[in-house]
């Protein structure tokens, strides 16, 4: 009986981590998975990323009001991800996300349990793109803190569809130009330039190459403000230029300033 038991237990664990939620019961389902490198947290309510040697260059702090904030113990830690859904029905209606620290026991929540980076990407990103609850929106950002996956290419879909709300897209963009590398850069100049696209989602997307690195982030904010045909998206390069301290900025700027 016992290792019947431990079979089937085994075998729903290699389940994907959509169907094991589904077949959880209402209420709050954990599970956790791998930070990637540079990713810290206090258990609770602070999540720091991009860190190295003591210095984190993103920080993120929430204050969860919900009533479940007694569910953790709190040490400073470099992981791991721990998500917390609501569920009702088949439909994920909140979501919450803490880094480090341990759950505390409970008789009602179903813990799932550590589960495979990937699988998590996968499962979030899918929760993002269905765009039923405000779950979707923040199931974006946990995506971004599992380590060894590739999300950009996701990211760009939930961002350029039209099926999904302008909230969860404007979190894909923001999170497109902080997550990926030349590849990203690359989607988002695409989705500027893209005029069909939502204009919120396309400035979300200017204010997103202004956070790269300057060597990416700098070349295509100065293309923009030369050839973009959008106005007001050039005055916001030319905005976001103006912060970057760049001297290729500079550059721009007298050429502007001194054109017939």
């Amino acid at each position: 009986m016992i290792a019947l038991t431990l079979a089937a237990l085994a075998l729903l664990q290699q389940q994907p981590l959509e169907k094991r939620v589904a077949a959880a019961p209402d209420g709050s389902v954990r599970f956790t998975f791998t930070a990637k490198p540079g990713v810290y947290g206090n258990g609770r309510n602070m999540i720091s990323w991009d860190c190295d040697n003591g210095n984190c260059h993103n920080r993120q702090v929430d204050n969860y009001s919900d009533g479940d904030h007694n569910d953790w113990d709190m040490p400073c830690d470099s992981g791991p991800v721990r998500v917390a859904l609501t569920k009702r029905g088949a439909t994920i209606t909140d979501l919450r996300v803490y880094v480090g620290g341990e759950w505390r026991p409970s008789t009602t929540a179903t813990d799932l349990g550590t589960v495979a980076t990937k699988d998590a990407a996968t499962y979030l990103l899918a929760l993002a793109y269905k765009d039923d609850s405000r779950a979707s929106e923040k199931a974006i950002f946990p995506a971004v803190l599992a380590d060894s996956v590739t999300i950009w290419p996701d990211l760009l879909k939930i961002a350029k569809a039209n099926t999904v709300s302008r909230k969860v897209r404007r979190s894909a963009v923001f999170w497109l130009g902080q997550a990926a590398g030349d590849a990203a850069t690359r989607g988002l100049t695409d989705l500027v330039d893209d005029g069909s696209a939502d204009r919120d989602v396309r400035e979300t997307a200017v204010f997103a190459l202004s956070q790269r690195p300057s060597d990416e982030g700098v070349p295509a904010l100065i293309r923009i403000a030369r050839q973009n045909k959008d106005p007001d998206l050039r005055r916001k390069a030319i905005f976001w230029l103006g912060q970057s301290d760049d001297p290729r900025a500079l550059s721009l700027f007298e050429e502007l300033l001194t054109r017939p």
